[in-house]
């Protein structure tokens, strides 16, 4: 019986945490980051940011971009977007991107997904660089 219980917990957690491309969609709207972790384990944390990250996401296609949140509940942005795709793999998903600089230069660069909720979502690059988002709340200031 013991080894009965031993084993359901392990099949309960073992498979809590792993990404469906269900969930995928989550990572659509405007998120800010709140830290980032080297591989060292020293961290940096983010109180408030003058830019943030844009996500359009739609058949493992999309793009990102930075914006500039304005008091009035808007955004200030460009036309510069990263364009990526969502990969499976065994370890999860990816997300690879493409980015034509102004040199013509095509840099590639790619993260995992460690984690992904409705609030939250972090991802690792190959640095070994971690960076953890939050889903980000306009300050809409009326007059």
């Amino acid at each position: 019986m013991r080894k009965l219980t031993v084993l359901l917990l392990i099949l309960v957690f073992g498979c809590k945490g792993k990404l469906t491309e269900n969930e995928l969609p989550l990572l659509n709207g405007y998120w800010e980051i709140s830290e980032v972790i080297f591989p060292d384990g020293n961290t940096k944390e983010y109180g408030v940011n003058t830019s943030v990250d844009f996500i359009k996401l739609e058949d493992q296609k999309g793009y990102r971009k930075k914006v500039q949140p304005k008091f009035d509940g808007t955004f200030d942005t460009s036309n510069d977007a990263d364009m990526f795709v969502i990969i499976e793999s065994e370890n999860g998903y990816s997300i690879n991107y493409t980015n034509d600089s102004s040199s013509n230069l095509v840099e590639q660069r790619s993260e995992q997904i460690v984690s992904l909720s409705e609030s939250e979502f972090t991802v690792r690059n190959l640095d070994g660089l971690t960076y953890r988002y939050k889903r980000f709340e306009p300050i809409n200031i009326q007059k």
